[in-house]
């Protein structure tokens, strides 16, 4: 199961503990239709073992929504080595695919 990340410094101990593995980092709310949609996917990608895959709810992690200046949700971010390398918003179940595929 993705972890649910609920503050801005399990955020930054995420990015600083995921060596050399790409983070997906999804943010979602439980209000949002398309994050909802596009839950089972992320829980089946949670499962690989050469990514790290977590969730973090806006309404309830909101620091680090507002630091990582997320407006819309679904919105996928990609981290590596620290670094944002990527981002989309939607609920792309073939972008979220392509997307690791091309930083990991």
């Amino acid at each position: 199961m993705a972890p649910q990340l609920n503050t801005l410094a399990e955020f930054d101990a995420c990015l600083a503990n995921a060596g050399d593995k790409l983070v997906v980092v999804d943010f979602t709310a439980a209000w949002c239709g398309p994050c909802q949609r596009i839950a089972p996917k992320v829980q089946e990608l949670s499962e690989m073992t050469d990514i790290v895959v977590v969730k973090v709810d806006v309404d309830e992690n909101q620091e680090t929504a507002e630091k990582c200046k997320i407006s819309s949700m679904p919105t996928f971010q990609f981290y590596k080595h620290g670094k944002l390398v990527h981002q989309f918003s939607g609920a792309s179940e073939d972008q979220l695919l392509k997307s690791i595929a091309q930083h990991k």
